[in-house]
C-alpha cells in the first residue's frame, strides 16, 4: 500500500505542478489555444488563482511525506485537490466536455485515495 500511495502522490504532485505552472505563466488566450476551452468562462485573475492553488497543492502533497513530518499537510493538500477537481468536473459537465470531466474524475479519485490513506484521525 505504501508504494501505491507514493506512486499516486508523485503522479498527482507532478501533474498539478506542471499544469499549474502552465496556467500561471501563460495568458488566458494561450491557455484557451492549447485546449483549455474552460478558461473562456473565467477571468484571467481567477485562472491565476486556480493555477497557484494547483502549484501549492502539487508541492504540498509530496514534500511533507518526503521530509518525514507534517503528514497532516498531505491530507490538506489532497483535500484541496479534491475541491479543485470537483469544480473542474462541474465546469466541464456544464460545458458538455464529458471526456475532460472523466479525466478530472480520475484525478479526484486519486486525491481521495491519498487523503484517505494520510488522514490524521
Amino acid at each position: 500500500m505504501a508504494i501505491a500511495l507514493w506512486i499516486v502522490q508523485g503522479l498527482l504532485g507532478l501533474l498539478f505542478v506542471i499544469t499549474g505552472c502552465f496556467k500561471f505563466f501563460q495568458s488566458k488566450e494561450k491557455v484557451i489555444e492549447s485546449g483549455g476551452t474552460w478558461a473562456e468562462d473565467f477571468g484571467p485573475g481567477f485562472i491565476k488563482v486556480v493555477a497557484a492553488l494547483e502549484i501549492v497543492s502539487g508541492i504540498s502533497i509530496i514534500i511533507p511525506r518526503a521530509l518525514g513530518h507534517g503528514h497532516y499537510l498531505t491530507f490538506i493538500a489532497a483535500s484541496g485537490i479534491v475541491l479543485i477537481m470537483t469544480g473542474a468536473i462541474f465546469t466541464h459537465v456544464r460545458r458538455k466536455e464529458y471526456p475532460h470531466a472523466g479525466i478530472n474524475l480520475v484525478f479526484l479519485l486519486m486525491a481521495l485515495f491519498v487523503g484517505y490513506a494520510t488522514r490524521p484521525f
